[in-house]
């Protein structure tokens, strides 16, 4: 062990408990308020948007539109995660996470006053696009703070669990929105709700967002961030360095990325329009996908324990090789007529199988990376990642069905395709399990 190993763990070893837990709670907590916007709107765009804002004569191009819409998010996401993690690399996490939290709440609520294509015709598409545009630059500069307000406060023998927790987010905002969105749907008539029952999930997050503001501002800056400031490291233009130094870093996250954000979108949002098509209920739907993400809470923090214990790599692959196995049993349950099948389907596909993967992703790209560029390069692969595979999935999958006249094979080819990529990726990836997070 090297000299300045041994003061970072020294000094990793001082940070008081209380600290910790408080950066832990407003990952989550920041964690989760970020992507129930940001999941709110795939849930509606799948079940409303597309004959409210995208109007047709033919309903497949106006879910087509509305996932359209739904994925150009992503495209920004990078551009997001790049600006962010410039400040967030040279000025601090805290402050660039305040801000992201901040536009994410505007533009949500932004999106439940918004009149309509028959209120204001080509204007309401329009203005829908561009608050979704800024959901998705929010959530790309929000995503690589809140994994590292986590992991940077984390010890080194619990970072796996640790990181794990803002990853927690994802299923907690999803659940969040599909139980309000259910509770809605199951309160109004369904005139009621495409009316204006729809808007009100998007006005209640004005409430989560003045919480995650207060809890936030609460927080210290992480202990690595303090000691690239200590030490006088900052870069001048981060993601300049993170290609000179990094670039084979940045490519391997992408690669990463692919399994885990193409199965999210599956059961995420994609799953929701293909069991309405097949005439199931709207609300029975949504309760099976909102007891699916909230089992996946539990084993997301065990697989994240898990992994501190066995290491990173074996619990990623082991996810991503199940995932290839069950894809195809996966379609066939969702389509055996029983609202049982489904639910099993879905428990097994999202609360066990993505959450192995789903608890790593965070962790795993954010010890790749140095603390002075770490913001900007697990941002860049985690982004990138998002934007080429997470956000067309809806889209791809959709058109897939349409192309090869409503079979699902070539839409679980997709899936396996993205997991052998993930594969690939892992294969180069260096496991930093229990190794001092700044010993780059």
């Amino acid at each position: 062990m090297t000299d300045t190993t041994a003061a970072h763990i020294a000094k990793e070893d001082m940070i008081p408990d209380a600290d910790r837990r408080r950066a832990l709670w407003g990952s989550a907590i920041g964690s989760t308020i970020e992507w129930y916007d940001y999941f709110l709107y795939g849930t509606m765009s799948a079940i409303v948007f597309g004959n409210l804002f995208f109007p047709s004569s033919d309903p497949v191009v106006s879910q087509l539109l509305a996932l359209t819409s739904f994925a150009l998010a992503f495209v920004i996401r990078p551009f997001g995660g790049v600006i962010f993690a410039h400040i967030g690399d040279r000025i601090g996490r805290k402050k660039t996470l305040v801000f992201t939290l901040g536009l994410m709440g505007f533009s949500t609520v932004a999106m439940g006053l918004l009149p309509t294509y028959e209120t204001i015709g080509i204007m309401a598409p329009i203005l829908l696009t561009l608050l979704r545009l800024l959901q998705g630059v929010a959530l790309g500069g929000e995503w690589g703070g809140g994994v590292l307000l986590a992991v940077e406060y984390s010890p080194r023998k619990k970072r796996g669990f640790f990181g794990a927790v803002p990853q927690t987010g994802a299923v907690i905002g999803l659940a969040l929105g599909n139980l309000i969105t259910a509770f809605l749907s199951s309160i109004f008539s369904d005139e009621a709700f495409l009316a204006w029952g729809w808007r009100i999930p998007f006005i209640l997050s004005i409430v989560l967002v003045f919480v995650g503001m207060y809890i936030r501002n609460r927080i210290d800056e992480t202990p690595s961030f303090r000691r690239v400031l200590e030490q006088n490291k900052a870069k001048r233009v981060p993601v300049v360095e993170t290609f000179r130094t990094h670039s084979k870093e940045v490519f391997i996250a992408i690669g990463t990325k692919a399994v885990e954000t193409s199965t999210f979108f599956l059961y995420a949002t994609f799953t929701i329009q293909y069991l309405v098509g097949l005439g199931y209920s709207r609300v029975s739907v949504l309760n099976i996908v909102l007891l699916a993400a909230v089992l996946a809470f539990p084993m997301m923090l065990y697989f994240g324990k898990l992994s501190d214990k066995i290491g990173r790599k074996k619990v990623f692959v082991g996810g991503t090789i199940a995932i290839m196995v069950w894809i195809l049993p996966y379609f066939w349950l969702l389509n055996q007529g029983s609202i049982w099948l489904i639910a099993l389907a879905l428990l097994v596909g999202m609360s066990i199988i993505w959450a192995t993967y789903g608890a790593m992703i965070g962790t795993v790209l954010a010890e790749a990376f140095p603390a002075d560029i770490r913001y900007t390069g697990m941002s860049l692969g985690y982004q990138l990642g998002a934007a080429l595979v997470g956000g067309p999935m809806p889209l791809i999958a959709t058109a897939l069905m349409v192309a090869y006249s409503g079979s699902y094979i070539p839409v679980a080819l997709f899936i396996m395709g993205c997991a052998a990529i993930s594969l690939v990726a892992m294969a180069f990836t260096k496991d930093r399990t229990g190794v001092d997070l700044d010993a780059h």
